[in-house]
């Protein structure tokens, strides 16, 4: 580094620092206040989402104590702060998987061609809340709730509709469910080995991500210690059957979703994580046979520089506890590898148009913060869901980004930025505080039981939505620059009506005309199954092909191993 009189000296020369620290003292007690004087601050606190002080400016004195190698490395080893790639979106762009589901199978396979004609590169399937509980469609529990939050599936013939003419082999499918996610992983399976495909050809991810159910989004059916059976089943099978699927998506968008900040969201999705290793170090399985298989699916939300922080701290986290603490010797196990989706809970039904900004700067935080793949939200989910239009925006601006932007050029762009490395650590240190905590109450089940990560995430809930109501963070067109004038509506989707008689109507095709023998001996085996420490994939998949409907065989399973009902949060 050069200075006026043509001398060189290090970065961490004493005397650079020297000047430097009187320099700073100079700015904060003549230069800055006299400015404030003159033109006074907006407010008199700067802080981000998760409420983390923000200072006026960030300097080398911030980050001369962080040791590079150990902090940050380089992009593709260890810890990965900068990227599990050396060379990231130069070689490879993020895969762009938009989320898509809604009434029939017949309908979201007709969106899933359409995505895939306008560009898109991985499928995620949304599935809507009878299927999610694992009820089929007829139930009586189920009635008026049929598509309306995604795609109803009630047995295999369902899913051979909804995957008819995909390129299994080609394109990776993620399926966002959770109690009955193997019951649904064993329908995909048999359904696309009806089409000639080997399951060792099959790519995707299946959330699986039971422990957030109980933390935040609810859908769960089992309790807690049979549900991580069928999750552990779910990992041993995949990495014996199954070597190109994520077994589990370790999912801390419903976490933030629900009202969590981002420090939060990270700390109690890496406490799941660390579960789910635990769980299946006890099956008897090898760490490095299993965790290069877990993924992760984080929320990008609002605030720009901490999301990208949150996703940086993420990896080094991940990376530094599977190798030291769970013993883990391959790099790949090493590495988190996330999904992100663009913040639900931001979008806003007053001027909606306004929600394409808000996922453009979520989807361009998720890009600098490194992800594998990237949802981005559409400008009328706040109504309903997505219409055609408002899916191909939203797909667009992921493809602006990459393609026009200029951030996927260089590697971690923003890395070295004394801010963003500064609130990175902050970021990491807050949340090992709050995991060392839960290892402390004895792990995420018991804190689960105990109401810890949902209190927390009611009372950050509950705050930010008083500094809504007090004006002190503001919303454009809910709270601020709001448009009394304001008219315009975007084109809304409308659910076929026709389609919930269509899918009865199947369900009673199926139950009359499937082989009663086979069926009846394929749910016998699987209760057999249920009772005995037996891995459960092969008779669900069993089950599957015998035409069994996913009601009938959460049936059997509710039988086996119980309900679960929550204790009131106080």
């Amino acid at each position: 580094m050069k200075v006026e009189d043509g001398s060189t000296y290090p970065v961490n020369d004493l005397q650079h620092q020297a000047d430097l620290e009187e320099a700073y003292k100079h700015w904060l007690e003549k230069t800055l206040p006299e400015s404030i004087r003159r033109i006074p601050e907006r407010k008199e606190h700067f802080t981000s989402l998760s409420g983390i002080p923000i200072k006026t400016i960030y300097t080398p004195l911030d980050t001369k104590d962080i040791p590079y190698n150990q902090a940050l490395g380089l992009p593709g080893e260890f810890p990965y702060t900068r990227g599990i790639h050396p060379t990231m979106y130069r070689s490879k762009l993020w895969t762009m998987r938009m989320f898509a589901g809604y009434g029939t199978a017949e309908e979201t396979n007709r969106r899933f061609h359409y995505l895939l004609r306008n560009g898109q590169t991985g499928l995620s399937i949304a599935f809507d809340l009878p299927t999610l509980y694992g009820y089929d469609t007829d139930h009586p529990l189920a009635e008026g709730e049929f598509g309306k939050c995604g795609v109803a599936v009630s047995s295999r013939r369902d899913m051979e509709i909804l995957l008819q003419g995909l390129p299994l082999d080609k394109v990776s499918v993620s399926m966002t469910i959770n109690g009955p996610a193997a019951i649904i992983w064993a329908m995909f399976i048999a359904a696309a080995e009806r089409f000639g495909y080997h399951r060792s050809q099959l790519r995707g991810t299946l959330q699986n991500d039971i422990l957030k159910e109980y933390i935040a989004q609810k859908e769960f059916i089992f309790p807690p210690e049979p549900s991580m059976r069928l999750v552990t089943d779910t990992i041993e099978f995949g990495m014996k059957e199954m070597p190109q699927w994520n077994t589990i998506s370790i999912s801390g968008y419903h976490i933030r979703e629900a009202g969590s900040t981002a420090i939060q969201e990270l700390a109690f999705t890496l406490s799941d994580g660390f579960t789910y290793v635990e769980h299946a170090l006890a099956r008897g399985l090898k760490i490095d046979d299993f965790a290069p298989r877990l993924s992760f699916f984080f929320n990008s939300h609002n605030d720009l520089f901490e999301e990208i922080a949150k996703f940086r701290s993420a990896r080094r986290i991940w990376a530094y506890e599977l190798r030291d603490r769970y013993g883990a010797k391959d790099p790949r196990s090493w590495r988190l590898r996330f999904h992100a989706q663009t913040a639900g809970c931001s979008l806003t039904a007053q001027q909606p148009e306004n929600n394409i900004v808000r996922t453009t700067l979520q989807a361009l935080a998720a890009v600098l913060g490194g992800a594998q793949s990237i949802h981005t939200n559409s400008l009328d989910e706040a109504l309903a869901l997505p219409s055609e239009l408002a899916a191909k925006i939203a797909l667009r601006t992921q493809q602006i980004i990459a393609e026009e932007s200029g951030v996927t050029n260089t590697v971690d762009p923003l890395g070295g930025s004394y801010f963003l490395e500064t609130l990175t650590n902050e970021i990491e240190s807050s949340a090992r505080e709050y995991i060392q905590k839960i290892r402390d109450m004895g792990g995420m089940i018991e804190a689960i039981k105990a109401g810890f990560p949902q209190r927390e995430i009611a009372e950050s809930a509950y705050r930010y939505n008083q500094e809504l109501e007090s004006g002190e963070r503001r919303i454009v067109g809910v709270n601020a620059y709001q448009d009394d004038d304001y008219s315009w509506q975007p084109p809304i989707l409308e659910i076929d009506p026709r389609g919930e008689q269509l899918q009865r109507e199947r369900l009673k095709e199926i139950r009359s005309s499937r082989d009663k023998k086979a069926w009846q001996e394929s749910l016998d085996r699987l209760r057999k199954a249920a009772k005995t420490g037996e891995n459960l994939m092969p008779p669900l998949i069993d089950a599957a092909n015998a035409d069994a409907t996913l009601g009938e065989i959460t049936d059997v399973l509710r039988d086996v191993f119980g309900t679960y009902s929550e204790q009131v949060i106080i």
